[in-house]
C-alpha cells in the first residue's frame, strides 16, 4: 500500500471513528431526554410536586450536552470537510440536538406543571393532569420511535413516525376541549386549569420535534428534505414514500 496509502487508510478508519462517536453521543443525549420526560409525566400523573422539581434542576445537563456535541459537529466540518452522506449525518445530528434540547425544554415544563397543580388544583385538574398520561404514552412512542429510526438509519420506520403525528394534536385539541369547558364551572381554579392547557401544549409540541427528527432521518438516508411537505398517510397530496428517496 506504501506509507502515503497506509496514511490515508488510517485517516479514514478514525474519520469514521469520529462519525460513529458523533452518532452515539447523540442517542445518548436522547436517551437522558427520554428519562426526562417520563419523570415529568411521572411527576404530573402522580402529583409529584418534588419529582416535578428535580426534573427541571436536570435540564442543564441537556443543555451542557448540546453545547459539547454542536462543538463536536464544528470540529468535524472544519478539520475533516466531510462530503455527501458524511456530511448529512453531521448537519442531522446537528439538527437533532436542537430538537433534543427543546424536547428537554418542554419535559421541564411539564414537571414545573406537576408543582403547580399539587398546590390543590380541584378535582377535576388532578383527574385532567392523569388523564394527560395517556397522550404523554404517544409522545413517549413518538420520541422513541424518531430515536429509534436514527440509531437504525431506518427511513421507513422514520416515515411511521411522520404518520402518526396527527393522533398527538386530536389528543391535545381534545384535552383543549374539555379543560376549556370546565373553566365556566370552575372560573375560580382557571390558573391551574391553565396548567393543564400548557402541559398538554408542552406534550404536544413534543411531538412535533419528534417529528423533526423522523424527518431528518428521512433527510440522512434519502438526501431529500421532506420538511412542510405532506408524508403519506398525513393527508393531502399522497406522494408515496418512494418520492422521497435519492
Amino acid at each position: 500500500m506504501g506509507i502515503l496509502g497506509d496514511i490515508n487508510h488510517h485517516i479514514v478508519q478514525r474519520f469514521n471513528t469520529e462519525l460513529e462517536e458523533l452518532r452515539n453521543h447523540v442517542l445518548t443525549m436522547g436517551g437522558l431526554v427520554e428519562h426526562q420526560l417520563d419523570g415529568a409525566l411521572t411527576a404530573l400523573t402522580t402529583g409529584d410536586g418534588e419529582g416535578g422539581e428535580a426534573v427541571a434542576r436536570d435540564d442543564y445537563r441537556i443543555n451542557a450536552m448540546e453545547v459539547a456535541i454542536d462543538e463536536r459537529c464544528a470540529r468535524l466540518i472544519a478539520l475533516r470537510q466531510p462530503a455527501a452522506t458524511d456530511m448529512r449525518l453531521v448537519l442531522t445530528v446537528s439538527k437533532t440536538i436542537a430538537d433534543l434540547e427543546r424536547i428537554g425544554d418542554e419535559a421541564k415544563r411539564v414537571a414545573l406543571m406537576a408543582v403547580h397543580i399539587t398546590e390543590d388544583g380541584g378535582d377535576f385538574a388532578q383527574r385532567e393532569a392523569s388523564r394527560l398520561g395517556l397522550m404523554g404514552v404517544s409522545v413517549k412512542r413518538q420520541l422513541h420511535g424518531a430515536l429509534d429510526a436514527l440509531a437504525r438509519m431506518d427511513a421507513e420506520a422514520a416515515l411511521a413516525v411522520i404518520r402518526d403525528d396527527g393522533a398527538i394534536d386530536r389528543e391535545h385539541e381534545e384535552v383543549q376541549r374539555r379543560v376549556l369547558g370546565q373553566m365556566a364551572a370552575e372560573p375560580a381554579n382557571i390558573d391551574r386549569l391553565m396548567g393543564i392547557c400548557w402541559a398538554a401544549r408542552a406534550l404536544e409540541r413534543i411531538g412535533d420535534h419528534a417529528k423533526n427528527i423522523a424527518e431528518y432521518v428521512v433527510y440522512l438516508v434519502y438526501g431529500k428534505d421532506i420538511r412542510h411537505t405532506h408524508p403519506p398517510g398525513a393527508g393531502g397530496h399522497d406522494p408515496g414514500a418512494l418520492e422521497y428517496k435519492a
